[in-house]
């Protein structure tokens, strides 16, 4: 099959992507076509059905398979398919690992690195949270198969492990340089931090919101989750478990990004720096590929809100 991210303009592509989202949008001159999201496991796409009376547009819904013929094309510096034919595809037709988007890194290799972490932690409080939740195998295997978000960065398997081990890391060189972090929390916390979104968001191929996600937010869920683990080990520092809980609510860093309490600790502070960068990075960098080997400006992307190119050579 034609994968999406060897796209290029021009191209004509017959093969069967998973339909992610469909909607019937208006056009300016007040005309209706299909805007959809389609998806393989290189990433997603946009789609446009122009005539809404071509062959099987109303055949399928969201989350079904369906074989596309489109043509490539450029639209304010990303791809789009501008489909001609599209229908639902049987079950025969398709294999699901084809579908779903895997980071590009060895996931059990990041585990294990993570697990170092956990290891190194000090602290017998905090050393005991980190294991009931890292070193138990179902937990493992959840952990690396979830995404940490929907669209905005790290929007893949092993997305949540890869985020959670590159604040981890962050927050172990912050550590290291302001030596007034206490570096047991801080790494604590890193690990912790998007622990919600195993809740937040269901599992592929959906990775969609839960209806607690979209009520509480993978902030209190986290909290929660945390808090309620820490409840079950012995003489757990009321102190300690307050400014844990405190880091992972203020993660965001403002109220006005879903943070419930702005950081009031140093290492609340760092945490969000590092989360925020490594977020920021991915977003970036997830643009930038989405752009494949166009040299100018990408256009404005409204989650970094400005518009983006590649460094020059």
């Amino acid at each position: 099959m034609k994968y999406i991210d060897t796209f290029r303009e021009g191209m004509h592509t017959s093969d069967i992507y998973l339909c992610k989202s469909k909607q019937i949008a208006i056009t300016k001159n007040g005309k209706e076509y299909g805007n959809l999201v389609l998806q393989d496991k290189t990433g997603t796409i946009d789609g446009k059905i122009w005539d809404l009376n071509s062959p099987g547009v109303g055949s399928f819904e969201v989350m079904n398979y369906v074989q596309v013929e489109a043509d490539v094309t450029l639209f304010q510096g990303s791809f789009q398919l501008n489909i001609k034919r599209i229908r639902k595809a049987a079950e025969r037709e398709y294999k699901e690992a084809d579908y779903l988007p895997v980071s590009k890194k060895d996931i059990p290799k990041m585990y294990e690195e993570l697990m170092g972490f956990v290891t190194s932690i000090q602290n017998p409080f905090l050393s005991r949270l980190a294991m009931d939740f890292f070193g138990n195998p179902k937990f493992e295997k959840a952990f690396c198969f979830h995404s940490a978000a929907k669209t905005v960065h790290h929007g893949f398997v092993g997305g949540l492990l890869e985020h959670t081990l590159g604040v981890t890391r962050l927050c172990d060189y912050y550590a290291s340089y302001y030596t007034q972090l206490n570096r047991d929390l801080l790494i604590t916390a890193a690990m912790f931090h998007d622990i919600g979104k195993m809740q937040e968001l269901s599992r592929f191929p959906e990775n969609d919101y839960t209806d607690d996600g979209q009520l509480l937010g993978h902030i209190i869920i986290g909290m929660e989750m945390v808090g309620s683990r820490m409840k079950m080990i012995p003489d757990f520092p009321a102190k300690l478990a307050s400014e844990l809980k405190h880091c992972i609510l203020a993660h965001h860093g403002e109220l006005e990004y879903g943070s419930p309490k702005k950081p009031a600790l140093l290492e609340a502070l760092a945490l969000n720096f590092a989360d925020n960068t490594d977020a920021k990075m991915e977003t970036m960098m997830e643009a930038l590929n989405a752009g494949n080997d166009n040299p100018g400006w990408l256009g404005f992307n409204r989650l970094l809100e400005t518009n983006i190119r590649r460094t020059g050579e």
